[in-house]
């Protein structure tokens, strides 16, 4: 299970809304609720990472089960402490796997789940958001960030969300020395992710 295998730098791609009634997360103080009707209702997902932090969007209405997974991964602390183990310059940076080797991770569910591709989105340019998978419906945990356009991965991997803030620290983790299997020399860590307000 080797999700996103090298292929000459041009690889072939990296390795539903919540159910009525379920609790919403707790604001910050002095925050207001956004109505219900509009996807400002959902939280954004801030990274904190070795190189600065950033800020997820997330496409609930498009991929709701890929964001409901990220989000509780994150709510839950199982993206803190887990490396980005694979940076191609100019292509993308991966990561989501506990083990750091590319081949692990789990969704909130403990098993892989179906894919959620719509015409409606694509890897058009930077700060795209993806699962990463080995295959057809083999979703985990792990998930890459686009740094140029990938459109080769049309179709195949589930858009689900854009950095909204941050764009720099994804292109400064983009820029980091590898080694030939495109893993940085140096560890770039998430240190922690959680949910946040827009």
């Amino acid at each position: 299970f080797f999700l996103f295998p090298s292929e000459e730098h041009n690889p072939p791609g990296p390795t539903a809304p919540d159910p009525p009634g379920t609790p919403r997360p707790p604001l910050v103080e002095g925050q207001k609720r956004p109505p219900d009707d509009t996807m400002a209702s959902y939280p954004n997902v801030e990274l904190k990472t070795s190189c600065g932090t950033f800020v997820i969007e997330l496409y609930h209405k498009h991929a709701p089960k890929a964001c409901q997974n990220f989000l509780e991964l994150a709510k839950r602390g199982y993206y803190n402490g887990i490396i980005f183990h694979r940076v191609i310059k100019n292509f993308m940076i991966q990561g989501g796997d506990p083990t750091g080797t590319g081949r692990g991770g789990n969704s909130i569910w403990g098993k892989p789940f179906e894919d959620e591709l719509t015409p409606k989105l694509k890897h058009t340019g930077a700060g795209i958001l993806s699962m990463a998978n080995s295959g057809r419906n083999t979703n985990g945990s792990q998930f890459f960030i686009t740094l140029a356009p990938t459109p080769w991965l049309d179709g195949k991997h589930t858009i689900f969300g854009r950095v909204r803030k941050g764009m720099q620290v994804v292109q400064r983790i983009g820029l980091v020395k590898t080694n030939k299997n495109d893993r940085p020399h140096e560890e770039v860590k998430i240190y922690q992710a959680y949910p946040v307000f827009p």
